[in-house]
């Protein structure tokens, strides 16, 4: 059956005390105390640096079975290189989360593509041809110019999801590519009818059988963690969630 996951793009928030964390929560048990409302994470850090294997222990450590870590893919690989000329990093990269991979803990990995770069079909071919298909992967195209039938088709290829990224500026549109399902709201707020909207959406995937992540923005305020509570308690996730 297919499993819904909700979360936000980080965890380390002090300013979500005290309506998030307890007032008193120490820092560094923020993880274990966000893993019993939310069943997954969007971690962020890993596009500027390479995640330390006593990191990643410490991750599977304080998280349950059914949690998943999303990982956003380094800028040496989206930003850097461009998706060119990456066949020594990508391996590099993927080393390093291979841990979550092995207990059944990493969720997709995003590549998330600088706004800036247009659509190439060429280049997201080769790179595509690259990338390990026991890799869960998912793009989130920020240039207009590559929302069209032949970046989907490319993508249902090798079973690569796009990533359904809605902003105040662009919102991608909602095409299912592969056996999951990215989403990152991106918003600062969302009225309740545009969360009943989600919630529908969300149900029709789980129905087709596609798994779903969703990933609310952080903020200064625990909002999106709140959204992302609401969103389990209504659809329903993944066990033990």
């Amino acid at each position: 059956m297919a499993q819904f996951f909700a979360g936000t793009s980080g965890w380390a928030y002090p300013t979500w005390k005290p309506d998030f964390y307890l007032a008193k929560l120490a820092q560094k048990k923020f993880l274990s105390h966000y893993s019993t409302q939310l069943n997954t994470v969007e971690v962020n850090f890993t596009f500027r640096q390479l995640v330390k294997e006593t990191t990643i222990q410490n991750w599977l450590h304080d998280t349950p079975a059914h949690f998943r870590f999303g990982i956003k893919a380094h800028q040496v690989i989206t930003h850097i290189k461009r998706l060119k000329g990456t066949e020594d990093f990508v391996p590099r990269f993927l080393a390093t989360i291979e841990p979550l991979a092995a207990v059944g803990k990493l969720g997709p990995v995003l590549f998330q593509l600088p706004p800036n770069l247009k659509a190439d079909l060429a280049l997201l071919k080769e790179f595509l041809a690259i990338l390990p298909r026991s890799v869960p992967a998912s793009f989130e195209f920020r240039h207009a110019s590559w929302f069209a039938d032949s970046t989907w088709e490319l993508l249902r290829a090798s079973n690569v999801a796009l990533c359904v990224a809605e902003t105040e500026t662009l919102t991608t549109p909602e095409v299912a590519t592969a056996g999951f399902v990215y989403y990152r709201f991106r918003k600062p707020s969302y009225t309740g009818e545009e969360r009943r909207s989600m919630i529908e959406r969300i149900r029709q995937h789980i129905a087709a059988g596609r798994d779903v992540f969703a990933y609310f923005k952080h903020e200064e305020t625990p909002e999106g963690a709140r959204y992302a509570v609401e969103l389990l308690r209504e659809v329903g996730g993944a066990e033990g969630a």
